[in-house]
């Protein structure tokens, strides 16, 4: 009777442990979740998947945008991407995507999805990565005795990026700290750059 339960619990074991496999077999991971950047820069947005042995992928792509059950605009295909979008996949079932020359409006949600060459064989991994694009502006605080200008942007950068101070055009702070202080008033122009991109230059006059 203790066998026949033994070989009872046994089966139980092995069926739970194919049926949570078979629920990884497919399977879209992505790098991060979450990307804030400046417009104008590049960014990667990179993914794994799995999928059953046996198969082969047919079909790779990535889309925001979904016309009905079955119309996924890859962003190859998306005139608001046109000579802008890149993918490259690796031999480990990575892939990647690369934007170039980032817009405001690329601000979106981007997914992943393979079709194989097995019916119904195929798959889009969910949540999917939410890019922020952002421009970069430079905010003034002003006192009787000092002037405080900050590298502004609409979310935190990804990536903790050094910020550069131009006065007049020449660097006179780089850091991590995104604000940059003026003891006496000046009629100087400054700007800030963040991975090369400049903010638009302000210039507190009298």
């Amino acid at each position: 009777m203790a066998l026949r339960t033994a070989v009872g619990v046994l089966v139980v074991f092995l069926w739970s442990v194919a049926v949570v496999l078979g629920k990884n077999v497919w399977s879209v991971t992505y790098t991060t979740q979450s990307i804030c950047t400046l417009k104008g820069s590049t960014v990667e947005l990179t993914c794994s998947y799995t999928y059953p042995s046996g198969y082969t992928v047919t079909t790779t792509l990535w889309f925001t945008k979904i016309y009905n059950e079955e119309n996924y605009v890859s962003l190859l295909d998306d005139p608001d991407y046109k000579d802008r979008v890149k993918y490259l996949s690796n031999k480990t079932n990575g892939h990647t995507l690369t934007i170039t020359d980032l817009r405001e409006s690329d601000s979106a949600t981007y997914m992943f999805r393979f079709i194989t060459d097995q019916t119904g064989g195929k798959y889009f991994g969910s949540p999917g990565v939410t890019l922020s694009v952002t421009d970069l502006q430079v905010k003034v605080t002003t006192t009787l005795l000092s002037m405080t200008l900050t590298c502004s942007t609409t979310c935190t950068l990804t990536d903790n990026p050094s910020y550069i101070w131009y006065r007049n055009s020449k660097i006179v702070q780089e850091d991590s700290s995104p604000s940059y202080s003026v003891y006496f008033k000046t009629e100087d122009s400054f700007y800030c750059a963040v991975n090369g991109i400049n903010s638009p230059a302000v210039c507190e006059c009298d």
